[in-house]
């Protein structure tokens, strides 16, 4: 049964990124939190592991065994938990899930494989990181078990970072070395012997991982290597690695001294502390003697093979041998005076010192019984030993036998291959995945996936996982999208916006965007509408907006305001939905900004109403008059009374100048502004005027240059006489 991993996690807190990394039980991708805003990394549990009670223990006893540990070291987990997801055959899944740091930078084992050999001064500060962990993790009384290049970070700053706790126990619980199938927790190539022999395990064996690392970083390979998981557990159980200075060049020895004090086969000749460990790297580089230095089973590597090949060449090789020849152990006051003969015991890593037999006079003579007396107890010493590595190799095929059984008679040791990623691949096809499976011996399986929201003919998901090792023949199955398939939006509405997010990415959907928006109907903080709306239907995958409410609020005060400020606010506070405006001359509101608004400042509003805007057109301008030329001044037309209506007419006022007559019979003789004069509107025009008929003495000043009124005047004058 197989389940489609979420997009986000936690009723969406965690929005899951990209995949960074895969294992056997679990991967990881780079997530948001989006309540503190951080990037964190999510470590989630494969779907075809989440009913397996064994992985399940492992899962949530790294996140017990992490999270109550706090150090710089140390990869942080923040929060778990488990997701429920929807499975292909319609059931439901709990996928487990940690929150953890996300730390930037690279693991050690991509820096070895990238760049070879570390130098000494790098080697020393990874390894110092390293045991500053386990000092801290074996303080707080837990065992890592699975201590390799692979489980340390370096990040971008340089610092250490030691993760994956996943098969990590406490001391008191350090037993269960074996899973309930019997296969031996750990990784072969850092591998303890007592791991691989299936024995209980204590902070040494952590010590002996990690000095395991410390080779592979000073010399670019692990001490063990081999075709299988099995033979490397055997180099682990009785074989010595390789001095690492004579694998490089110039490489101090004493580093042969410290990988071998770290790798010794019996715990009780290894560190007994990580800060014993840690003590002896800062010794030496600081250009000190390291307490290691007492025992070297590396570096005598070539004096154990010689001694072996001489016991073949003669069983008494031994008895015969000269004290000048016996090796010291230089931690041992008056090692000198006192020289021993050394055997290599291979069960415990050790060589063993034999004290010789010397009679009263201080000259060692034995006679040929006593050598061959000893020849023979040297021989069932021997066979001890063989017998002993024997009855390990017999145990470690026991364990692989009993998880055959357990798993339908699948070999462990039959030849694997890497499954290709074809998910993270481009231009893939269905003809490209089956060649590639066959090429390598496994058999495809190809899949449309109708669910999918990705283009037709893209790659969704594959089972096995990309990375995965598999024996060959394995079916590997494929997903191609069938193209994106329409659904329904589903109705959110009064929905929490947690929850709405959760519905409609349960239905294919992606939630884009949050809008919030006034609605006096909807309790604040819920969800009043999505766009596209609800009912519709639409390609899964397609993106929605949510509205949320704001809850009934006041109208804001926006007069004086430009009207694009204005509506820049309302529609910010969600009321920009339906607006209006007209327009008004207004002498004291600038061009452009409010007038006044309805409803008004202060009412309540939802986002349901309808805003009407008054826009200030400004001051209304002044209207041009121009005085008209058709009034014939002076004459008996142009009276007080016409003249004056036919200006007011044009909307100018008029008033008659000082001392002039204002008889509306009165004539007008001159205008100010004069005629054919343009004014404003409103402008006050001042009339000149006299009487309509002049008396006997006025006629008598009326001469022939005056106008029509002159001559009439005079002519009246004339007449007086």
């Amino acid at each position: 049964m197989s389940s489609t991993m979420p997009n986000s996690l936690a009723d969406g807190r965690y929005q899951l990124g990209q995949l960074i990394g895969r294992g056997g039980m679990a991967e990881v991708r780079v997530a948001l939190d989006t309540r503190l805003g951080r990037t964190v990394a999510v470590k989630i549990m494969r779907a075809d592991l989440a009913n397996d009670q064994i992985f399940l223990s492992r899962f949530r006893r790294e996140a017990h065994a992490v999270a109550q540990m706090n150090n710089p070291n140390i990869v942080n987990i923040y929060d778990s938990g488990e997701e429920t997801v929807t499975a292909e055959d319609g059931g439901t899944e709990h996928l487990p899930y940690l929150v953890m740091e996300y730390v930037k930078g690279q693991t050690l084992r991509d820096i070895i494989k990238a760049n070879g050999a570390l130098s000494q001064r790098d080697a020393e500060q990874v390894m110092l990181g390293v045991l500053n962990a386990l000092e801290y993790s074996h303080r707080m009384g837990i065992i890592h078990r699975d201590i390799k290049p692979g489980n340390i970070m370096i990040s971008e700053q340089g610092i250490v970072k030691v993760m994956d706790f996943g098969i990590a126990r406490a001391l008191d619980d350090s037993a269960a070395t074996m899973t309930q199938s019997q296969g031996v927790v750990g990784t072969a190539q850092y591998l303890s012997p007592e791991q691989a022999r299936g024995e209980t395990v204590d902070m040494r064996s952590d010590l002996y991982s990690a000095g395991c690392v410390l080779y592979e970083m000073l010399t670019g390979r692990p001490p063990f290597t081999g075709d299988s998981a099995v033979a490397i557990a055997y180099q682990h159980v009785s074989e010595v690695a390789t001095p690492p200075s004579a694998l490089v060049p110039g490489l101090p020895k004493m580093w042969d001294s410290i990988c071998a004090k770290a790798m010794a086969k019996d715990r009780q000749n290894r560190y007994a502390t990580a800060a014993e460990f840690k003590t002896d790297i800062l010794t030496f580089m600081n250009g000190g003697v390291p307490v290691a230095t007492a025992f070297n089973p590396l570096t005598d590597l070539s004096n154990m093979k010689a001694r072996k090949q001489a016991e073949q060449n003669d069983p008494t090789a031994t008895a015969a041998m000269s004290p000048t020849m016996a090796m010291p152990t230089a931690a041992m006051p008056g090692a000198a005076e006192t020289a021993t003969t050394q055997a290599f015991n291979p069960v415990t890593g050790q060589f063993e010192a034999i004290p010789a037999m010397q009679p009263a006079g201080g000259t060692t003579v034995k006679s040929r019984a006593e050598q061959r007396a000893e020849a023979a107890q040297a021989n069932r010493k021997k066979k001890i030993i063989i017998g002993s590595i024997i009855g390990a190799i017999v145990a470690i095929i026991a364990i692989l036998g009993i998880y055959v059984a357990l798993h339908g008679g699948a070999s462990m040791v039959e030849e694997q291959v890497e499954v290709p990623d074809f998910t993270s691949m481009s231009g893939v096809t269905k003809d490209k995945v089956r060649a590639e499976l066959k090429k390598l011996g496994l058999t495809p399986k190809i899949t449309d996936d109708a669910t999918s929201d990705k283009p037709e003919g893209t790659v969704t998901k594959q089972d096995p996982d990309g990375g995965t090792k598999v024996d060959k023949g394995t079916t590997v199955e494929v997903w191609f999208s069938s193209g994106p398939q329409s659904t329904t939006v589903p109705d959110v509405s009064d929905m929490t916006q947690s929850k709405a997010i959760s519905t409609l990415t349960s239905a294919d959907f992606k939630v884009a965007d949050t809008v919030q928006t006034v609605d006096s109907t909807i309790e604040k903080d819920k969800v009043v509408k999505t766009d596209p709306e609800a009912g519709s239907s639409q390609a899964k995958g397609s993106t929605i907006t949510l509205y949320v409410s704001t809850g009934k609020t006041a109208m804001p005060d926006v007069t004086g305001q430009p009207l694009g400020a204005a509506q820049q606010t309302l529609t910010g506070m969600g009321l920009g939905g339906s607006m209006s405006t007209s327009e008004e001359y207004d002498d004291n509101v600038p061009e452009g900004s409010v007038i006044s608004t309805n409803p008004a400042a202060g009412e309540y509003v939802d986002s349901t109403m309808t805003i009407s805007i008054v826009v200030s057109k400004g001051k209304q301008p002044v209207k041009q008059v121009t005085l008209p030329t058709t009034i014939a001044l002076g004459t008996n037309s142009a009276t007080v009374s016409a003249v004056t209506a036919q200006l007011e007419a044009l909307g100018l006022k008029v008033e008659i100048a000082s001392g002039n007559p204002t008889d509306g019979t009165a004539i007008v003789t001159a205008v100010n502004p004069g005629l054919g004069q343009t004014v404003d509107e409103g402008s006050t025009v001042t009339l000149t005027t006299k009487s309509a008929t002049n008396s006997g003495s006025n006629g008598g000043s009326g001469d022939n240059s005056g106008d029509d009124g002159g001559n009439d005047g005079g002519n009246t004058g004339g007449d007086g006489n």
